[in-house]
């Protein structure tokens, strides 16, 4: 597909002022960001060919080479590229922090949009979210169950509450930004106000560490929690535990613990969706006589299966509701479960036996020289 005009890509007309294409960009970022809009393939094209247009527009020396021999005018310039080698904003502002780089051009707003763990103005910080992985059966899975878990994360200190500060001690101005909570670099044409590193941008610093916790404003600890698995739950799916991931700093909000499933292969059963499938042998005649037969379903229960006259190798039969639990908003079903016949041929005749399949044959009259059958034929049947 080929390239848009930067300026049709970002709505403007050539010539428009610097303000107005970053008042466009803006716009463009916040509404197709790819955060606000999971999934959605479409959104994040347009999230790139707006972030390449600005990367152009925005820098006087791209944008009148651009102006004057179009997108040859930026090849090798860092603009024109195609996105899987750009990096974003770190490719323009020499490898600055995403969140942090809106921040420092549209004075905040999409924040939230990066991930946790970010310093307000006031030293508070989101806590970190935590993963834990888990092991579970086939027939957990399937069924649901409740698990006990033991994991490590930060709490918040008891002695501090969190600030990181000796009690009876305050904060005092960040030497290195002097309390603006940035400070600035530059880098060639472009002047970058950065997060400070060393208050994180709260504009003050702790006068006096907590002893505790060594200005930290948490410790690790351990934790036992029982979690639900819900019925039907697939392999590597995960689930959100909020607010039980490390304590924020300062007041700041816990993370939330991410519980990742994996599910063990069963011996008999496999899933497809919300069907199970397993296989049953029968003899050659039960295939051919028909008959019933008896089969353990995964939760233990023995259900009478009728198997036709005629049943032929790798036929599949149908239970009705004996397979995954599937919830929805109005009522709770379950898949179906399906047998696949495997027709075992005897491999060691008695006597008897053996004049008896003899005595068949002559009565049936197989055919010694049969034809070949269309793949699509068996396919059907």
């Amino acid at each position: 597909m080929a390239k848009r005009d930067y300026y049709e890509v970002l709505g403007l007309q050539k010539g428009a002022p610097k303000d107005e294409i970053k008042k466009a960009y803006r716009k463009l970022a916040v509404q197709y960001h790819p955060d606000k809009n999971p999934g959605n393939k479409n959104a994040e094209e347009k999230f790139k060919e707006a972030t390449e247009a600005y990367e152009v527009l925005s820098d006087d020396q791209k944008r009148s080479a651009y102006d004057q021999f179009g997108f040859a005018g930026v090849e090798g310039m860092g603009g024109g590229h195609n996105w899987s080698s750009f990096q974003g904003f770190e490719d323009i502002f020499g490898g600055s922090d995403f969140g942090s780089i809106f921040d420092t051009l549209f004075g905040g707003g999409l924040g939230g949009a990066f991930g946790g763990g970010r310093s307000s103005r006031n030293g508070s910080r989101s806590g970190t979210n935590l993963r834990y992985d888990i092991e579970l059966s086939f027939k957990d899975a399937v069924f649901g169950t409740k698990v006990e878990i033991q994991y490590a994360h930060n709490e918040s200190c008891s002695a501090c509450h969190g600030s990181g500060a000796e009690p009876g001690s305050g904060r005092k101005t960040c030497p290195t930004c002097g309390g603006a909570g940035q400070v600035r670099h530059s880098q060639g044409l472009f002047s970058l106000a950065q997060t400070c590193p060393s208050c994180g941008g709260a504009g003050t610093i702790i006068d006096k560490p907590c002893r505790q916790c060594g200005g930290a404003g948490a410790q690790k600890k351990k934790q036992t929690i029982k979690i639900t698995i819900p019925p039907g739950v697939e392999h590597g799916r995960r689930i959100v535990i909020p607010k039980q991931g490390d304590a924020g700093a300062n007041g700041g909000p816990p993370g939330d613990l991410y519980v990742f499933v994996h599910v063990k292969p069963h011996k008999y059963f496999e899933r497809q969706d919300s069907d199970l499938y397993c296989a049953v042998p029968v003899s050659i005649t039960q295939a051919a006589l028909g008959g019933e037969i008896q089969v353990a379903t995964l939760d233990g229960k023995t259900v009478k299966v009728r198997i036709p006259p005629g049943t032929q190798n790798g036929k599949l039969l149908r239970i009705r509701e004996e397979g995954v639990p599937q919830s929805s908003a109005f009522s709770i079903r379950r898949g179906d479960l399906y047998i696949k016949v495997l027709v075992q041929t005897p491999q060691h005749l008695s006597r008897k036996g053996r004049e008896l399949l003899e005595e068949l044959s002559r009565v049936e009259g197989e055919n010694a020289n049969p034809q070949p059958i269309p793949l699509s034929e068996l396919e059907q049947s």
